[in-house]
């Protein structure tokens, strides 16, 4: 009679209305999904109604009411009645048909495209292709976790076509697929509920009691949605009238009052008005004390309540709030409310899975995390490193790892470094399960094979996709070596692969020398240890006194005499060659110290107007080398043929023709714009075998000529540094701009009183693209700075505060974070005709767009870059996966999240450290990248490769070991590094 009561609560009452017996099927399989939806209330009044003598009778019939759903278009519907109206939908389904054959094949291309899945299950599902949805939806749950409104439309579809027990056994596994993909309470109800319609089958009971305990676990605490849990299971147990079921209820009410929950109070009211005894008094201050906990929770469950979707900062707190109380089961519900609206957020699943590994470590729980972070975030390399992790730590088969490595590297990481770092992870796994006490082994011969393909994936896959390795001090090669030598005694494979390392441009590095000299040391003999020195103090640019301290220091303690004289002559005769080419260039400073000295206002405003020169000395550059190419005697474009090369040359950069300042003035320039960014200059200064002009002058009387240049044209406008608070710095502006102080007046008032505008000329009166305008107020400056790259005659106007950069020198002026930032994108590769409003209208289907900047030169050309703003991280995620690669006017974009690469400071070598992990060397140009073009301003034979890089792989400036003089203390420049030395003198 029990059992009976049970599944009467799923039956609803005979419908006399029901339709015929050719329809019984269909009639059934639409009952069914009906009893799945009712509501928990509405189960125990359909299982009271049912109650009686009649409900075995009933139960033959198999009768019952259809609610008459019709979301989905069945088959068997479609078939009741064939032909009718067909013609009205041909050309509507073959529409549908052409659509679904493209999206089959762009899922062929790329798997991974979330929204084309979503797309293809849709028009399926339209069409009434009932296995071709099935097998749709199996497909993007292999790939991607699915939301809990994709999952209840599948488990409602499967639950209208399940006619047996074992399509039922289907749907329960569906079931069970589902509630592992997210916390939802949702999904758990429907559960409970579609458990219910099987309780007449052979451990039916059992089931459902199974299930809603198994709820209770994973969301009974939720505090807003876990009441409709709770009663749920309690109307069923209600159900079933029988004196031993009584205790059971009691026993639900008892344990949901101890539960912090919303509408707690009516849950008490109901159950005193349901005991028929008075409630103890132990249930009644359990009762009260959840009543308090309520009200600390209460504050938490309302900032959710009052915020808009996804609430990560509402989540956020709530998750340290739980932390500090310390359960666990209430943490992991946090986190798990909180991923489902923050599924792409890497930081949130790192988080999460760092706590369940060292708090709770529960194999299950634990990996199943892990296994859900990189179906949500799979560009993330730490989550796939953690995975590996987690999986050798709780002794998952070799096998299985190996396969999750594979998935890790089809993932698409969107850096170069990141597939380095999972490649390091992977070989660092296979290490630790070599037994190195063998000769050789199994385990062994994969470490090393994996070591070779690891080599081989960088140098093919990644290098071709980045356009490098992302392992350019090749760590994974260094720690091969270190294994061979120290672990395999295979000292002869170790110099191998220092060999390679050294060949692939680290030999100019004092620490790649002493890392292999320090290996030679503990694992090999003398005689290579020497050799190696000689070869370092010969190669290395960087640091070479101390590779030679070293080398004394080995030959003092264990060399022959004769060792010892041929060290003492090769140092000498190295440090003296050090020496004599740092001598020169201190020299080469001191030329221009004097003018400098006496120019720390001037530096500012010079260093930004020879910035900008240099771009339209290159123009004319150009112009004049096609001009001499085609004997062309005039200045005036003569013709079409004329005015087509001068519009290719604005688009490539050129500044307007109008806009090029004098040639004399470009000569006058040259040393301080060389001084700035000496690359791009090695074209005019003949290093291809061209000359830039006819008058040919040595090195030496340029540079008197350009020192006496500048003298001549420092600007004769006073400054007063006092007022720099109401002063802004104004560059890059047209040369050829006529009244500058009355053109920008105007638009510099908008911002406040305006006391002087002043331009800078030179002694011909030309006008030099900068000014300073100064305010009565300090908030008019402030606000003014708000102009910056506003276009000006065509070219983007520099706006920024007048600071004496002699007196703060880390002074920056760029407005833009060069550090990562999640919620924004990088796109290269635009067309150079892209608007902002047309690249607007392509991201923002991808989440809410907040800005959108593209990139221009100095001549307000586009460069085809841009940085997109999103409102938050997970859209910025989305829309990485959905834009990469996109074809936009035929050009194939690149987008990334944005991290732009670490600005050089040399005063600063350790800034360039990264975090918990090696150095990493990377070649200086100077403050704005490379330039086409790479000159030092010193004679060839004393150009020396960047200190500055150097320090920032080998760490801290080593002391020299020989001192003679202030000039061998003077470190080696780039540059970059004698540009920023010319301006801070």
């Amino acid at each position: 009679m029990a059992t009976a009561a049970a599944a009467s609560a799923s039956e609803p009452e005979t419908d006399p209305k029901a339709g015929p017996e050719a329809e019984g099927e269909e009639d059934e399989a639409k009952a069914d999904r009906t009893r799945r939806k009712v509501l928990t209330r509405a189960v125990a009044t359909a299982a009271c109604k049912a109650m009686g003598p009649a409900w075995d009778e009933q139960r033959e019939e198999g009768v019952s009411e259809s609610d008459g759903d019709e979301e989905f278009a069945m088959a068997s519907s479609a078939e009741s009645s064939p032909g009718e109206d067909e013609w009205e939908y041909d050309e509507e389904e073959e529409k549908n048909q052409l659509e679904i054959e493209r999206l089959e094949e762009q899922l062929s291309i790329n798997v991974y495209d979330y929204n084309c899945h979503v797309d293809l299950i849709r028009l399926l599902r339209l069409e009434g292709e009932l296995t071709k949805v099935r097998v749709a939806r199996q497909k993007m749950s292999e790939i991607f976790p699915l939301t809990e409104e994709l999952w209840l439309e599948w488990l409602h579809d499967e639950i209208s076509m399940a006619l047996d027990s074992l399509d039922r056994e289907h749907v329960y596994d569906l079931f069970e697929k589902a509630v592992k993909d997210y916390i939802c309470p949702n999904i758990w109800l429907e559960y409970g509920q579609y458990s219910v319609g099987g309780i007449g089958q052979k451990g039916g009971l059992e089931k459902v009691r199974s299930v809603f305990e198994r709820a209770l676990s994973s969301v009974g605490l939720h505090m807003t949605k876990g009441l409709a849990i709770w009663e749920a299971y309690r109307e069923f147990e209600n159900a079933i009238v029988e004196a031993a079921r009584l205790e059971k209820v009691h026993s639900l009410f008892r344990r949901q009052l101890a539960i912090p929950l919303y509408d707690m109070e009516a849950t008490f009211a109901e159950y005193e008005e349901w005991s028929e005894d008075p409630i103890p008094e132990s249930v009644i201050q359990s009762y009260h004390k959840a009543l308090q906990q309520l009200e600390k929770y209460k504050p938490y469950e309302e900032a959710l309540l009052e915020a808009e979707a996804p609430r990560l900062a509402e989540y956020q707190a709530y998750i340290d709030f739980e932390m500090k109380i310390g359960d666990p089961a209430r943490i992991q519900l946090i986190f798990e409310r909180a991923l489902v609206e923050n599924c792409l957020v890497p930081d949130l699943w790192i988080r999460y899975s760092q706590y369940l590994d060292r708090q709770l470590k529960v194999k299950d729980l634990v990996l199943s995390v892990h296994n859900r972070a990189v179906r949500n975030c799979p560009w993330t390399v730490a989550l796939w490193s953690r995975y590996l992790l987690a999986m050798e730590r709780h002794g998952v088969d070799h096998h299985v790892i190996v396969v999750t490595f594979e998935k890790a590297l089809s993932a698409g990481f969107i850096q170069a470094t990141d597939y380095v770092e999972i490649w390091q992870a992977y070989l660092d796994y296979l290490r630790r399960r070599v037994d190195f006490k063998q000769d050789s082994s199994k385990e062994l011969e994969e470490l090393r094979s994996a070591f070779t393909r690891a080599l081989e994936y960088l140098k093919q896959e990644v290098e071709e996709r980045f356009n490098e390795s992302g392992d350019p001090s090749c760590m994974i090669m260094q720690n091969w070596a270190r294994i061979e030598a120290r672990l395999c005694n295979n000292m002869q494979k170790a110099r191998e692969l220092w060999d390679s390392i050294m060949t692939k441009g680290n030999a100019k590095y004092a620490n790649m020398w002493l890392e292999y000299y320090n290996l030679e040391r503990a694992h090999g003999d003398t005689q290579h240890c020497r050799k190696a020195l000689h070869r370092a103090v010969q190669c290395t640019s960087d640091y070479p006194e101390h590779v030679c301290e070293v080398l004394l220091t080995m030959e003092r303690t264990e060399g022959t005499l004769e060792d010892w004289d041929i060290a003492v002559q090769k140092t000498e005769t190295r440090l003296a060659r050090v020496n004599e080419q740092r001598m020169k260039a201190v020299e080469c400073v001191s030329l221009l110290r004097p003018v400098m000295h006496h120019m720390p206002l001037f530096q500012a405003a010079e260093k930004e107007a020879t910035l900008a020169q240099q771009e339209e000395e290159k123009a004319e550059h150009r112009k004049r080398a096609r001009a001499e190419k085609k004997a062309l005697k005039k200045k005036v474009a003569r013709g079409a043929d004329k005015r087509k090369a001068d519009d290719a040359e604005k688009e490539w950069g050129g500044g307007d023709e109008e806009e090029q300042p004098s040639k004399r003035r470009k000569l006058e320039n040259s040393v301080p714009a060389a001084a700035e960014e000496a690359p791009d200059l090695e074209e005019e200064m003949g290093l291809f075998g061209k000359s830039a002009s006819a008058d040919v002058t040595p090195p030496s009387k340029q540079k008197e000529r350009a020192a006496a240049a500048l003298k001549r044209d420092v600007p004769k406008v006073p400054h007063d540094s006092s007022k720099d608070s109401v002063t802004v710095f104004v560059s890059n502006l047209p040369y050829s701009m006529e009244e500058p102080d009355v053109k920008l007046r105007p638009l510099f008032e908008a911002c406040g009183e305006v006391v002087e505008v002043r331009p800078i000329f030179s002694n011909r009166g030309d006008f030099r693209g900068y000014c300073y305008v100064e305010f009565k107020e300090e908030k008019s400056a402030l606000q003014a700075l708000q102009l910056d790259r506003k276009n000006v005659g065509g070219r983007p106007m520099f706006v920024s505060p007048c600071v004496d950069k002699s007196k703060n020198p880390d002074f920056k002026v760029f407005r833009y974070s060069t550090a990562l930032e999640k919620h924004k994108l990088f796109i290269s590769g635009l067309p150079f005709s892209c608007t902002k409003e047309e690249l607007e209208e392509i991201c923002k289907a991808h989440g809410t767009v907040k800005d959108i900047r593209l990139v221009t030169n100095r001549a307000g050309k586009p460069k085809g870059l841009a940085y997109v703003e999103y409102e938050n991280e997970s859209q910025a995620s989305q829309a990485v996966m959905k834009m990469d690669g996109m074809t936009i006017k035929e050009n194939v974009i690149k987008v990334a999240i944005s991290n732009p690469p670490q600005r050089k400071v040399p005063e600063k070598p350790e800034a360039r450290k990264a975090p918990g992990g090696p150095n990493v060397p990377r070649q200086i140009y100077g403050a704005r990248g490379k330039g086409r073009t790479q000159l030092s301003l010193l004679p060839r034979a004393l150009h020396r490769p960047s200190a500055t890089g150097a320090q920032a792989e080998n760490g801290p400036a080593l002391k020299p070991a020989v001192t003679t003089s202030e000039a061998t203390e003077a470190p080696k420049m780039s540059n970059a590094d004698f540009a920023k030395l010319l301006l801070r003198k």
